[in-house]
Parts: C-alpha cells; sequence; structure tokens
C-alpha cells in the first residue's frame, strides 16, 4: 500500500491491505451524488477572472528575454497555438470547476499534441504521452478537460463541424472510460506493463487517412536518431566537431556557460542506474548549445548537448529543460513546495506515467537552475495534428484517451475513478460541452492576445 506522509511525500508499506477494489468502486460510484457527472460539462468565465495577458506576461518572468517574442508569435499563430503555451490560464480557470477529489499522478498538460513516438529501451516504436514539464498529482478531470479543449480548438482549425468536433472528443472520452475499466480490473503488476507500440496503433486505427499519418510519422521518428543528426545539426571547425548556430533557435554559450553545463551533465550522471551510468561514460562531451523547443518552454533554458563515443559516428544528443513549478502546484498545495528538486519531480512523474521510458532520463542543476535531461534524438515524434481531416481526428482522439487512461490507471484512483465515470456516455456527453465552451473561451483569449501584440502591449517575432 502507498502512503504519504503530512509534505505528500510517498513511501511504500507491506503491512496495510489495501481497501478492495469493490470498495474502491464503491466510494467512486458514491462521488456522483456530491459532483454529478454533467458538472464536469460547466464553463463560464468566472466573475474576477484574471486577465490573460496578465497571465502570460506573469509566466514571462525568469524566461531569456530576447526569446519572449518567439514565444508570443507562436502563441499568436492560432487558437490551438495560444492553448499549447498557455496551461497555467487554463490551471487557473479549471482549479474552481467540480471535481471529485480523487488525485492521481496526471500529466499537467495532456493537450493532443503531447502525444507522440519514442524509442524503449529495447528499440521498439511506441506511441504514449510525451511531455511532462507540468506533471504532478492532481485532479484526474484536469487531463480530461485539457485534452477535450484542445481536440475541439484542433478540429475548428482543420475545418471540422461543430458535430465532429463533438464526435472526436465523445470518441476520447469513451475510448477512456473503457480502458480505464479494463486496466482497473487486471492486477496491479500487470496494468503497469500495459503498452501502446506502432503494430497495435496500426491496427486499432480504423480510419484510412490516420493509417497514412502513421506510417508517414512513424518512418520519420525512425530516422530521428544521433547520429542520422550529425549532418543536420553539426559542422566540422578548427575546434573539432560543433553544433551549428540559427539564431535566435539555436545559440552558442560562452565559455563560462559553457563550463557550468559541463558540470551540470556530470552531476547528471549520478541520478542514473548504475548501467546506464556506465554506458555514458564512455562518451564525452563535444559541444554544447542552447536550443529553443516547443511553445510553453519557449524562454526557458534549454541546451542541447553533443558527446562522442568510441568513433565519429558514436554520438549520442542530450537534452537538458530547466523545470519549474508545475503549474497545477499552486492549486493543490497552494505556496508549499512538495518537490526539492522540479527536475526529479519531472523524471519521476514521467517514469510513473509512461509504460517505458528513456533509459537517460535523470536531473541536475546549473548556476542555481533545475533542469531535467533526456536524450535529443530518440526516434522522438508526433501525429501532425494539422495532417488530420475530421475521421481522422475521431479516430486519433479515441486513441489518446486510450493512452491517457493507461496513464492515470498506473499511478491511483482507477477503481474510484472507474466507479465515478460508469459504462453510460454521461462523461462523454458532459466533455463535449466543456469542449466546446472552452474552445470558444480559447479563441477570445487568443484574440485578446492578438490585439495585445497589435497594440505592442506584448512583443512577437514572427516567423521564429
Amino acid at each position: 500500500m502507498v502512503l504519504e506522509t503530512a509534505d505528500g511525500t510517498a513511501y511504500a508499506s507491506l503491512r496495510r491491505r489495501p481497501t478492495p477494489r469493490a470498495e474502491r468502486y464503491a466510494l467512486g460510484k458514491g462521488l456522483r451524488r456530491q459532483v454529478p457527472r454533467s458538472s464536469l460539462g460547466l464553463w463560464d468565465p468566472p466573475p474576477g477572472r484574471a486577465d490573460v495577458v496578465d497571465q502570460i506576461r506573469e509566466s514571462h518572468v525568469g524566461r531569456v528575454d530576447r526569446l519572449i517574442p518567439v514565444r508570443v508569435a507562436r502563441m499568436a499563430a492560432s487558437p490551438y497555438g495560444f492553448l499549447r503555451g498557455t496551461a497555467v490560464v487554463m490551471a487557473a480557470d479549471v482549479a474552481g470547476l467540480p471535481a471529485t477529489g480523487i488525485r492521481p499522478v496526471v500529466c499537467g498538460d495532456a493537450h493532443l499534441g503531447n502525444f507522440g513516438f519514442y524509442a524503449s529501451p529495447e528499440r521498439d516504436l511506441v506511441i504514449d504521452l510525451n511531455d511532462f514539464d507540468e506533471a504532478h498529482p492532481g485532479g484526474w478531470e484536469w487531463d480530461l478537460r485539457r485534452l477535450a479543449a484542445s481536440t475541439w480548438v484542433a478540429g475548428r482549425q482543420n475545418s471540422a463541424t461543430e458535430e465532429q468536433c463533438g464526435r472526436a472528443v465523445a470518441s476520447m472520452a469513451r475510448r477512456y472510460r473503457e480502458h480505464l475499466r479494463r486496466l482497473a480490473g487486471e492486477p496491479l503488476l500487470a496494468r503497469s506493463f500495459d503498452r501502446f507500440d506502432v503494430g497495435r496503433l496500426r491496427a486499432t486505427a480504423t480510419d484510412r487517412s490516420l493509417r497514412r499519418e502513421i506510417e508517414r510519422a512513424s518512418r520519420r521518428a525512425r530516422r530521428r536518431v544521433s547520429d542520422r543528426a550529425l549532418p543536420r545539426f553539426t559542422e566540422e571547425s578548427a575546434e573539432g566537431r560543433r553544433i551549428v548556430e540559427e539564431p535566435p533557435l539555436i545559440t552558442r554559450l560562452d565559455p563560462d556557460e559553457r563550463e557550468q553545463v559541463a558540470d551540470g551533465l556530470d552531476a547528471y550522471t549520478a541520478t542514473l542506474p548504475p548501467h546506464w551510468r556506465r554506458v555514458l561514460s564512455g562518451y564525452t562531451l563535444v559541444d554544447v548549445a542552447h536550443k529553443v523547443v516547443g511553445v510553453g518552454s519557449v524562454g526557458l533554458r534549454a541546451f542541447v548537448a553533443l558527446c562522442e563515443g568510441s568513433g565519429a559516428d558514436d554520438v549520442v544528443f542530450l537534452q537538458l529543460k530547466q523545470a519549474r513549478r508545475s503549474v497545477l502546484a499552486p492549486h493543490v498545495h497552494g505556496d508549499s513546495a512538495w518537490h526539492a528538486h522540479q527536475g526529479q519531480r519531472v523524471v519521476e512523474y514521467q517514469q510513473a506515467l509512461q509504460t517505458v521510458s528513456d533509459p537517460l532520463l535523470g536531473w541536475t542543476t546549473i548556476a542555481g537552475r533545475q533542469y531535467y535531461v533526456r536524450q535529443f534524438r530518440n526516434m522522438k515524434g508526433t501525429i501532425a495534428v494539422d495532417a488530420l481531416d475530421a475521421p481522422a481526428l475521431i479516430d486519433y482522439a479515441g486513441v489518446c484517451g486510450r493512452l491517457l487512461a493507461k496513464g492515470h490507471a498506473r499511478t491511483s484512483g482507477a477503481s474510484m475513478i472507474d466507479g465515478y465515470v460508469g459504462g453510460s456516455d454521461k462523461l462523454d456527453a458532459a466533455l463535449c460541452r466543456f469542449a466546446r465552451a472552452y474552445a470558444d473561451q480559447t479563441e477570445r483569449d487568443h484574440e485578446t492576445l492578438v490585439r495585445a501584440v497589435a497594440r505592442g502591449v506584448l512583443p512577437s517575432e514572427p516567423g521564429a
């Protein structure tokens, strides 16, 4: 049984028998009286809702100033881009909505684009949640609401009708319910091995255009490995092989910064399991550069490090990403800190939510800032959301719902969530109502951002 100390630290005890599944299911079902499933469909901006531009500006504090225009431009490009970059806004919105109080480890940013391919330690291509900067214990409803809203926003952007957007959200919710029920009935150890590789994804996809996109994306992902990246990201110089600059997205470090990153990488190796620590000790740091990634992460420090092994083609790219408190944390436990190291938080919750994870995941501290470290070129790839027509979106949203259920079931609360959502489509209908209303909110907020850029209130650098 997993227990918690007063500060939220989890520990295991084999001396206490956990509550039987039937009782936990009944507890979840009983929550419907306090929090009707229909209430999960509610969204109206509350009186005194914080100004969106103010929230965005506050989220920029501590970021690299020269990169803020890049971040704003990416959010201003579309409502979907805005949603991707404003997890902090949606966290504040959702924090006040009805919730059951069941709190497994959640992704914290489970929008449609944060599912994707990567290589398992056995070098199989799998698909799962793949972004954990905001991962944290929290309401399972948060992940479902974010996934539902992002599906509706993406559907509109791809010219789907409102009816088709609703079908996509309902597909996601139904597959979530069904897979959660199946896993909740399995032994705890067995459910921890449930994974989704490309073969299972192909077999699950029913839409022909989605199967074509899976083939395209998986081929591209298989090519995204370190040795294939050498011609794209590096060049030979008098000092040896160097990472190519592409300002403002890829920039060089001064000697002091480079030395700080090198020290941080040495400390990072101590967080790896012994075998992988020995493997990585066979590589030498050759070069390091700052590299901008994503939308929400733009402006936070992120480095890519090139390491060489026994030969010129034996290379590993490592990525170091700055980690700050999850946007969920203030709404879960206020100002008190549960996590001494935010990079460690990201790593441990990633390993909790994914069936298999990058074996080189670790964490470190550089110049007082906390980072997590992972492979940069590890067969990573995504289904291009903007390439999905309505039938493909409906099919793919169901896949993401299934993957989200798997993540939640791996941590805690599966039987209670199963008891609450039940076997009817009431959850599906509620999420459709929420997603449509919040898609409208996202479009209004995006327009507010665009107007702020036009007035010069927020800086923007189009094309970056």
